[in-house]
């Protein structure tokens, strides 16, 4: 829970740098812009509030990792709901409303986390999880859309080192394999969930792991 809370005060605390010009630029996530990210933050916010606050009585039925569904084709932006996100920005007029919007929802949730028992179980999409589990799932969420936030934003601060170390060894045991030690965390995430492609040398170092990834999770 406490490396949930680092990783997403450490992105807010990256958009809250964001200038109105780097709210136009592309973000990593296809077919959307920065401001368009930022939108779907406050959806995920949303998300983490409504799902802390369905208390279920149910045995688990997904963990950290199998909460994710994996798929071996890659978005395209074309999902109705990722059309809708780019709406819902653009209705954003003023950047900075979109700005404090995700820093009033997100402070909320962050609150939310710290409140609620690990131990605890919780639906989301008919689906059952302890608080723990969620919450470190939302990890990897959180530095993987830090990663699409500072895509083309030169200069930008990587995600905290922790967050990214925990995200691999996550990702590592959802496709089964390990990643070169040569490899960089984050290069390990973006090559891992297909956010750019190995290049000739990291694609020969990646041996087995070559043919499991890279792996979208939505």
């Amino acid at each position: 829970m406490d490396l949930f809370s680092r990783t997403w005060a450490a992105l807010r605390a990256a958009v809250a740098d964001l200038s109105d010009e780097d709210l136009g630029r592309p973000s990593g996530c296809t077919g959307w812009l920065v401001r368009d990210l930022v939108c779907h933050l406050i959806v995920d916010a949303q998300d983490v509030l409504i799902t802390l606050a369905t208390p279920s009585d149910r045995e688990p039925t997904r963990d950290e990792l199998t909460y994710w569904d994996v798929s071996e084709t890659p978005p395209t932006g074309d999902d109705p709901l990722d059309a809708l996100t780019v709406r819902l920005a653009a209705a954003y007029e003023d950047p900075g409303l979109l700005k404090f919007h995700l820093d009033d929802v997100g402070s909320a949730a962050g609150r939310a986390a710290l409140l609620a028992d690990p131990a605890g179980r919780i639906g989301t999409r008919d689906e059952v999880l302890t608080v723990g589990d969620f919450l470190s799932a939302y990890v990897l969420e959180w530095t993987l859309h830090h990663l699409d936030l500072i895509a083309h934003l030169p200069g930008a601060k990587l995600p905290p080192a922790e967050g990214l170390l925990r995200s691999r060894e996550m990702l590592e045991r959802i496709a089964g394999g390990t990643f070169p030690s040569s490899l960089p965390d984050a290069d390990a995430l973006l090559i891992g969930t297909g956010r750019r492609a190995p290049t000739g040398a990291e694609q020969a170092e990646l041996g087995d792991l070559a043919s499991r990834v890279p792996l979208y999770l939505g």
